[in-house]
């Protein structure tokens, strides 16, 4: 069995980094920070991280829901 609470952890960090990559460049556009290529870079790995990290979390929550359902 696996932590009951992974999959809402893993939707909660996807969420958080997908605010990043949404506040970095709001950030950059501005003028608040300089726009550099690291942020840049930085930002859109945020984004994807979080949007993947997210999905798994959904996938592992449904899991453990219908698993439960199914009990």
């Amino acid at each position: 069995m696996t932590n009951p609470f992974l999959g809402r952890r893993l939707m909660l960090i996807g969420f958080i980094a997908m605010l990043f990559g949404v506040i970095l460049p709001f950030l950059m556009v501005i003028a608040v920070i300089e726009s550099t290529f690291f942020l840049n870079f930085l930002s859109f790995v945020f984004s994807i991280g979080g949007l993947l990290t997210g999905i798994v979390g959904i996938a592992m929550y449904s899991a453990e829901q219908r698993s439960r359902r199914e009990e």
